[in-house]
């Protein structure tokens, strides 16, 4: 899954391994990681089906896609040099290797969740102001985290209000079934068992908040700076797959069906999780969203909930410890500690069509 607890202490550790002064040498082989999620899945079809060799051939390099089943593992190891990108969500780029030192740079912006994570309650209670006083069970300092932050914010709650009770993803839906639990808060496809439950409301999700749950591919700056081949390759490949997605042909039923199986769901499940899946289809959407004024006024809320929380490292003083940059040269944070960045000029590339 595309979220788990999240571990600043440990990023802060791996920065030892991974020193992002170190200079990446030019090279031409390169390994990208990524877990199963909706999001993700197209990765992995552009791997099975020879998209993503292609286009690496294209600029004479070789790139491996390897699956890590546990999603926090894969960006620690990511951010240990073990890998050349990851698949994460902007919160954890923010948290784990950004905060941990490793200079990293959202390469594509695939997706953002538009009601893949969602808020649950039992019986009586149907809306947001009902949490008050309640255990909600969720993997806690992850995404599920920011968003019911989120939630309460709506009704003018704040999270002393309530009891957070860490949950294991894979243990949420079993927990909802017994008496003790009333409340949780999770992500597909678990959040799509919890809800059909009988007798329960979802009394909020990511729709609410659109584009602050953000699916990225991420790549260590300094190897996408001295090769801008990986960036080119990755990118074409990806639209190429988001191009099949985007149409109608009997190619696309044939794709879905594919990343269904792969995903471990049916077709009808993995068309339900699209649905709640608002992907940027094509390089000029993702484009505009990347050039917006929004997404770093994004970064920002997502920053101070981190720091909030402890997710920025020891030594931060306030939310403004981890510098990111964004179209337009507008920096958030400390532009002397730059360590994540929003880079369009590939996506300009794609729009541009000279990939």
């Amino acid at each position: 899954m595309r979220k788990s607890l999240l571990c600043a202490f440990l990023a802060a550790g791996l920065v030892l391994l991974a020193s992002p002064h170190s200079k990446a040498a030019a090279k031409t082989d390169f390994d990208i990681c990524w877990t199963i999620y909706a999001g993700w899945m197209p990765w992995e079809y552009a791997a099975a089906e020879g998209i993503v060799d292609k286009w690496a051939n294209k600029y004479g390099i070789r790139i491996k896609l390897t699956q890590v089943n546990d999603y926090v593992e894969s960006i620690n190891q990511y951010t240990a040099g073990q890998f050349d990108g990851c698949a994460m969500t902007n919160m954890d780029a923010l948290t784990i290797p950004a905060a941990g030192g490793v200079d990293s740079t959202a390469l594509i912006v695939g997706d953002f969740s538009n009601g893949n994570d969602g808020v649950v309650l039992k019986g009586s209670g149907k809306t947001v102001k009902d949490l008050k006083g309640m255990d909600v069970n969720l993997v806690e300092l992850s995404v599920s985290h920011y968003l019911l932050a989120r939630a309460l914010d709506s009704a003018g709650l704040r999270e002393k209000d309530l009891k957070v009770i860490n949950t294991a993803d894979a243990d949420i839906a079993a927990a909802f079934d017994t008496a003790e639990v009333q409340a949780v808060t999770t992500w597909n496809p678990m959040l799509e068992e919890v809800k059909n439950k009988p007798g329960v409301t979802q009394v909020f999700d990511s729709s609410r908040i659109p584009g602050e749950i953000l699916d990225l591919m991420v790549v260590n700056t300094r190897t996408l700076q001295d090769n801008p081949a990986l960036g080119k390759a990755l990118t074409g490949a990806w639209y190429e797959v988001m191009a099949l997605l985007a149409g109608s042909s009997p190619q696309r039923q044939s794709a879905v069906e594919h990343m269904a199986k792969a995903s471990g769901t049916d077709l009808d499940g993995f068309e339900g999780q699209l649905a709640t899946t608002y992907l940027f289809d094509t390089p000029q959407a993702a484009l505009t969203f990347v050039n917006s004024a929004e997404l770093p006024k994004t970064m920002d809320k997502v920053a101070a909930f981190s720091f909030d929380h402890g997710l920025l490292g020891e030594g931060a003083r306030d939310s403004k410890a981890v510098g990111m940059s964004f179209a337009n040269q507008v920096i958030v944070g400390d532009r002397d500690n730059l360590k994540l960045r929003f880079d369009p000029s590939y996506l300009q590339m794609a729009v541009d069509g000279s990939l």
